[in-house]
C-alpha cells in the first residue's frame, strides 16, 4: 500500500473529492484508468504514483513516454 504525498488540507479534500486520489492511492489503484497501480518503471515513477495517482501506463500516456 503506497502512502500519498502531504498536500494542503483544501487541496487534499479537492483532489479526493473530484479524482478520489487518497482513495486510490492507498488502495494501489490509479485514479484514471482505475486498474491496479503496484508496478513501476522505477523511482521516479514510484514517486510519481504518490504524487498523482497515475498508474504506469497513465502516466507514459500524460508523460508521453516512450520506452
Amino acid at each position: 500500500m503506497a502512502h500519498p504525498t502531504d498536500k494542503h488540507p483544501q487541496i487534499e479534500n479537492f483532489l479526493e473529492a473530484t479524482f478520489g486520489r487518497t482513495t486510490a492511492i492507498t488502495t494501489d489503484t490509479c485514479v484514471s484508468c482505475k486498474e491496479s497501480a503496484n508496478e513501476f518503471k522505477d523511482e521516479i515513477s514510484k514517486k510519481e504514483y504518490r504524487i498523482s495517482g497515475l498508474c504506469q501506463n497513465c502516466q507514459d500516456e500524460v508523460f508521453d513516454i516512450e520506452y
